[in-house]
């Protein structure tokens, strides 16, 4: 079942388990019950404090199986193989069941602890979904904690019977108590934040209670870690506000020309970014959206959505950019019911059934390559004269039996029946004819837009609602700096946003030294004429 380079991996993890933990299984008659069962009695030699047991039950899904801590409440279920992706969260399900030290701060842990009533979740997963381990791993860490917390992982591409019924279309989908909770990747501290209802009045009031900050930086994405780095280099207070460290990156399958590093996936390079960030004295202030920029003489300030508060000498906006929609009607009322934006985590929901995908670009194309490997069919839809994806993609899409090509095409209207996409229109924009295309899913890829809509107003923003810098990655507004995807540096890539991202840290800190000198100056002139 695994192969010799995870075995040794799993065998030095197996090393650190130091509670008796026991694997029960439930399994059928089927080639994945077997499959489990030969992965679960490997696991097995690899500890003495495990053990493996199946107890049949009919009424639960198989094949499953539990991770129990002997003599406890304390259990994680996946339903499912949890390789691919969520082969890190089998890992650290046995490490934690095992006993195994939990890295959370303590006033996190006791929180969690504190949360009243029980809870009883479910998540839905893929096991080519980059975001859903994040999620896997915050609700099975919290059911450890806190034995009221009990969290099931489903592998809806092992239960599509389950996932029809339970209109699953998007992926992580979690349920609470048998009613959906809400989809994508999250964390431990954004699930607090629903869960525990003043927290977010608490945590308003520490925000604003903090002292000034010499270099804020607003955004946790490639950009925003490398202006931290640097900043906190500079000895000078530094914090980072961020709606989710790691940003854009994390919706990013595979990473292959970042220099020096020949091949990572976008969740494991987001978390080497919080982590080297986290190496410097940085005040990191995640789960935060920036609401406004305040700006004064010698002070900004950063007003929160939760209402809180900071302030600091300079600022470096780094928010990053989302996925663009396409703005037809029928796109928000189905978003996560058949719209979708990532072909890599939604794709295997959708196997056997067809889809389309908007979009001609190399993203666009090569979410059509992806989904023609699981679906039925795929009709690529493109509003241009002609695909504008790099020749070698456009080849091979055109190689695939099972691909449509669709240009000059003006999708205008997504159908649905209530609870799920049906179909979409577009028109000819030669012909001016309509057409409809039976579907069962559509792949949004047109590229991006600035996270900057809370700056209009304040900030210069181009037509394209990008932050305008200039080679310094100055603003608009003294002492406020700028740098990658939301800026209008060309050419939006992570190594330039990092490498942006240094240079505003950098600028921002010739900004506090000039500033300090131009107040002693000032100083020393209001002594002179008092005198």
């Amino acid at each position: 079942m695994l192969d010799a380079n995870l075995k040794a991996q799993l065998q030095a993890y197996m090393e650190m388990v130091v509670e008796p933990i026991e694997l029960v299984a439930n399994l059928g008659d089927d080639a994945k019950s077997g499959e489990l069962r030969a992965l679960l009695q490997e696991i097995e030699t690899m500890s003495s404090q495990v053990t493996y047991t199946e107890r049949p039950d009919d009424t639960q899904r198989k094949p499953s199986f539990a991770i129990n801590r002997v003599g406890t409440d304390i259990s994680i279920v996946f339903a499912g193989i949890p390789m691919g992706h969520e082969f890190t969260s089998l890992v650290l399900a046995l490490l934690q069941v095992g006993g195994h030290p939990i890295k959370l701060e303590e006033d996190v842990i006791q929180q969690i602890r504190d949360l009243p009533g029980d809870y009883e979740f479910e998540t839905f997963f893929s096991l080519s979904c980059q975001n859903c381990p994040d999620t896997v791993q915050a609700l099975n860490t919290m059911s450890v904690i806190n034995p009221r917390i009990r969290h099931t992982s489903i592998d809806g591409a092992l239960f599509q019977d389950e996932v029809t019924e339970r209109e699953v279309m998007s992926v992580p989908t979690m349920f609470l108590n048998g009613k959906e909770f809400g989809q994508g990747r999250t964390t431990i501290e954004a699930l607090l934040a629903r869960l525990d209802t003043g927290a977010s009045e608490r945590q308003a009031k520490a925000l604003s209670e903090k002292e000034p900050f010499d270099v804020l930086v607003v955004g946790g994405g490639p950009a925003g870690a490398a202006a931290a780095v640097y900043a906190a280099r500079k000895g000078i207070r530094t914090g980072v506000v961020s709606e989710r460290f790691g940003g854009q990156v994390l919706d990013t399958m595979t990473i292959e020309n970042f220099i020096s590093v020949k091949e990572t996936t976008g969740p494991q390079f987001a978390t080497a970014l919080e982590e080297h960030v986290r190496d410097y004295d940085v005040d990191i202030m995640n789960i935060q959206k920036a609401a406004e920029l305040v700006p004064g003489k010698g002070m900004t300030e950063l007003k929160l959505a939760n209402g809180g508060s900071l302030k600091s000498r300079s600022v470096v906006l780094a928010t990053g950019a989302r996925w663009r929609e396409i703005n037809v009607p029928g796109e928000k009322e189905y978003r996560n019911k058949g719209v979708a934006y990532c072909p890599h985590c939604d794709g295997p929901l959708f196997k056997g059934k067809r889809v389309a995908v908007i979009g001609g670009g190399n993203s666009g194309v090569e979410a059509g390559i992806d989904l023609a490997g699981l679906v039925e069919h795929v009709t690529l839809i493109e509003f241009d004269d002609a695909m504008r994806a790099d020749d070698v993609l456009q080849r091979k899409l055109r190689s695939l039996p099972n691909v449509t090509i669709i240009t000059s095409a003006q999708t205008t209207e997504i159908h649905g029946d209530g609870s799920r996409v049906t179909g979409l229109q577009y028109t000819d924009r030669k012909s001016g004819e309509s057409h409809h295309v039976e579907l069962a899913g559509v792949f949004v890829q047109i590229g991006l837009i600035p996270n900057t809509e809370w700056l209009e107003g304040t900030i210069a923003l181009s037509p394209h609602g990008e932050i305008e810098i200039d080679a310094r990655g100055e603003t608009s507004v003294p002492g406020v700096f700028a740098a990658g995807d939301a800026t209008t540096v060309p050419y939006k890539q992570i190594v330039i946003a990092a490498g942006d991202g240094a240079k505003a840290a950098l600028s921002a800190f010739d900004h506090l030294i000039r500033s300090s000198v131009d107040m002693s100056q000032e100083a020393e002139q209001q002594a002179v004429t008092t005198a």
